[in-house]
């Protein structure tokens, strides 16, 4: 086998074992990153439902106060304006979704359901916990979800939900008496859910993954193709002239050109070494022939 079969062959080996501990370590870190990433822009999300409810507390509910006696608007409700506004988000970013999940809602479509009254309790019963990050199980998959309280720190919201006397008889027309009051000032009800499939964080990884591997393998190819040209130029091509040049001297042809033995490298050393077996040997063959024609 030739030396350059070998040393590519060495090579190979080598750069498959780095290859394979690279693409592992890198698809951990690059899943991580992208579900890091996910968390973030669920994050920027929460903060953005969040101005929307506080504006809508703030600036929208008193402009609409009075027209909220005849007739009931669901505009003026924080909740409302957060998940609509986060249904045309979603027009741009699909995989997302928004609940304002809540023990005891006014609207029937905010109730909590079994994971979701977990996630609340936890927060409840610490109140020093302001984010919740996990996975689940859904039919279609693992989803990843970010969580965080919804406490009445507001006084305002106490108007619809303390009692159902001091709530706005438009309100109790269309949602009733039997839900949504109770609450307390300072008290969590409910959690604000954003959640995303497992799948797209996994997707941009594996993305990422296979742009790092393209580009690795790229660099590695590269590094092989110049490791050959410099074996070829530096080691092998000195190798062979010393080879051809054995090959005349070993069938008697004395008078091939010496090696530039200049430099210090093992090639430099060899060719040295090369050069005073040649004369030496010359000289053996001189001594041999005046031997014989004395003796003749």
């Amino acid at each position: 086998m030739r030396i350059i079969t070998k040393f590519n062959l060495v090579l190979i080996s080598v750069g498959a074992i780095a290859m394979a501990s690279s693409g592992y370590v890198s698809y951990y870190i690059l899943q991580e990153n992208a579900k890091r990433e996910v968390i973030t822009h669920a994050g920027m999300m929460m903060e953005a439902a969040l101005a929307i409810r506080g504006y809508t507390i703030s600036e929208i509910r008193p402009l609409l106060a009075d027209q909220m006696q005849t007739h009931f608007l669901p505009q003026t409700v924080p909740a409302y304006a957060a998940t609509t506004s986060f249904g045309k988000l979603r027009e741009d970013h699909p995989d997302y979704s928004y609940k304002e999940a809540t023990l005891n809602p006014t609207n029937p479509r905010d109730r909590a359901v079994d994971w979701e009254n977990d996630i609340i309790r936890s927060f409840r019963d610490h109140s020093d916990q302001h984010q919740i990050i996990g996975t689940r199980m859904t039919p279609t998959g693992p989803s990843l979800y970010l969580a965080r309280p919804i406490t009445i720190n507001n006084p305002q919201c106490l108007s619809c939900h303390n009692v159902p006397s001091e709530a706005p008889q438009s309100m109790l027309a269309r949602y009733g008496s039997n839900n949504g009051f109770g609450w307390k000032l300072h008290e969590t009800v409910g959690a604000q859910i954003i959640s995303v499939p497992m799948s797209l964080p996994q997707h941009h990884a594996l993305l990422a993954f296979y742009k790092f591997m393209a580009m690795l393998g790229s660099i590695f190819l590269l590094m092989i193709i110049l490791l050959n040209i410099m074996l070829r130029s530096i080691i092998l091509k000195p190798i062979v002239r010393i080879a051809a040049v054995a090959d005349e001297v070993s069938m008697g042809n004395m008078q091939v050109t010496e090696f530039d033995a200049s430099g210090k490298d093992e090639l430099s050393t060899l060719a040295s070494s090369f050069n005073r077996m040649r004369r030496s040997l010359q000289k053996a063959m001189r001594m041999l022939e005046d031997s014989q024609q004395k003796f003749h």
